[in-house]
């Protein structure tokens, strides 16, 4: 039976099997194959089927039967590996994770010095060495750079580098003029203004930075909650920012944030995408965030891919499930995770093909099904949603159809079996394309990070541990597999 498996990989079958891809379903059987290895008991994932034709698997086999051999996680440095087991089977528990979360919550929001990490030398260092080590890259630049080195270094194409300043509102609580009396609005402004120039600096080209409007302080945060443009010395914040992301080749993406001010984000999101998304054409320098698991972000992208239909700019989407599920009022969000998977699968396909269909029909008012340019990034742990997107890019190679710009964005410290198998993967393609020229298309795996003072990055912190605690089956999932990594490497096997 193995001889008949077949590479997970992008490239052009001699015969494309559209019968299969229109009426049939198959396992990816590199990736089933390699978690069933590690002790990952995965759910039967149906996904179109990807397989090369025959005359291409004999050629191919002495390409794959490495990668076969070589588990995924095996790409982790020790230390990672043992504190992704620990962090990993903290957030498995439903004993330990409450009082972990209770407690992060305090730190978060406390004003106490004792309990701010930036003043207390023994909480920082605590911190420091286990969650702030497993989600962020660094408090200096240097620690940055060998952070972002050590990702490149293990085979991702790039990072999405975010700075960790940010504000998270408890559900219900507004900005009125007592919260930003006492605030110098041109401070705040330019302290996030420096700290995510610094971002841009410490980026490459392809790499992309993440930022958050909220970051900017109080006024920011006022008129993001009544949708309001950004005030004059915040537009020319934004404005440098974009231009030295754009001189540098690094590409923005602005975060979704809660609920209370995504409407102003998504605006101030399309604006900045009408100014710097048309120079290029087909390409997008700022990205704005999607999340699938709000009831009213289909409409949203639909509304924007008209926009950016008629105005003839790239949109650029980066397509996440969501975050903010502890902080947001529970109504705005689908009732079931199972729910949100079927939005942001179905999103996922339109944006991949180009075309409406499900639950992204074109916005009202609009007669036309033209689709407009798109560039993607992929934010998902799912493993299922990979493998369906790979399937689909396979389908789209094979039939010789337009592939739009994509790349794959986990984030650091979460989801390393499915950034690494992205990564092996990768390998695999590039070796097939050097043995036999045919072409072939090597997935894009990203690492989302951020980096900033432990004290900074707490409100981020809490919410990777909400994040897991919402995602049980698959923090349950990663543990097995990590478990199983540590296993084979301290007994052998």
């Amino acid at each position: 039976m193995a001889s008949k498996l077949q590479p997970f990989t992008l490239r052009r079958s001699a015969q494309p099997q559209t019968q299969f891809l229109k009426h049939g379903v198959a396992r990816n059987h590199c990736l089933s194959r390699r978690y069933l290895h590690e002790g990952v008991r995965l759910k039967t994932t149906a996904i179109p089927a990807i397989s090369s034709s025959s005359s291409s698997s004999s050629s191919s086999s002495s390409v794959t039967s490495s990668a076969f051999r070589q588990p995924c996680l095996s790409l982790l440095p020790f230390s990672s590996l043992l504190r992704s087991y620990l962090v990993t089977s903290l957030s498995a528990s439903r004993t330990l994770l409450p009082p972990a979360l209770r407690l992060l919550s305090i730190l978060a929001h406390s004003k106490s010095p004792f309990l701010n990490p930036d003043r207390n030398r023994i909480l920082r260092y605590i911190l420091k060495k286990t969650f702030y080590a497993q989600f962020c890259a660094g408090e200096k630049s240097t620690e940055v750079r060998k952070t972002v080195a050590g990702l490149k270094g293990m085979g991702f194409q790039g990072v999405i580098l975010g700075y960790a300043r940010e504000v998270v509102m408890e559900e219900g609580k507004t900005v009125g003029q007592e919260d930003r009396m006492g605030n110098d609005t041109t401070v705040e402004v330019n302290a996030w203004k420096q700290g995510t120039l610094e971002t841009v600096r410490l980026a490459e080209e392809g790499d992309y930075v993440a930022l958050k409007f909220t970051g900017a302080g109080s006024e920011a945060l006022h008129e993001l909650t009544e949708s309001k443009p950004p005030n004059d010395t915040l537009e020319k914040a934004i404005v440098e920012i974009c231009e030295l992301a754009k001189a540098r080749k690094v590409r923005l993406l602005f975060d979704a944030e809660q609920a209370s001010v995504q409407p102003g984000i998504d605006v101030w999101t399309l604006d900045f995408q009408r100014r710097y998304n048309h120079d290029v054409p087909g390409k997008a320098l700022v990205y704005g965030t999607y999340q699938a698991y709000a009831r009213s972000t289909p409409v949203t992208l639909a509304k924007h891919l008209a926009a950016a239909l008629n105005e003839q700019f790239t949109l650029g989407v980066k397509l996440v499930r969501g975050a903010y599920l502890g902080s947001d009022p529970r109504h705005l969000f689908w009732a079931k995770k199972e729910d949100t998977d079927k939005v942001y699968n179905d999103i996922a396909r339109c944006l991949m093909r180009r075309t409406y269909g499900g639950f992204l029909t074109p916005f009202s008012g609009i007669e036309s099904q033209n689709f407009p340019e798109v560039n993607v990034v992929l934010a998902s742990h799912n493993l299922e949603t990979v493998q369906k997107a790979i399937a689909l890019r396979k389908e789209q190679l094979d039939l010789g159809q337009e592939r739009i710009p994509m790349v794959y964005g986990q984030l650091m410290g979460m989801a390393d079996y499915v950034s690494c198998e992205l990564i092996l993967n990768g390998r695999t393609c590039q070796e097939l394309q050097k043995s036999e020229g045919e072409e072939t298309e090597i997935p894009q795996a990203y690492k989302y990070l951020v980096w900033g003072t432990v004290g900074e990055c707490l409100k981020y912190l809490l919410r990777r541990a909400e994040e897991n605690r919402d995602a049980v089956s698959r923090t349950e999932e990663s543990r097995l597999a990590l478990r199983n990594e540590l296993g084979r490497r301290l007994f052998g096997g």
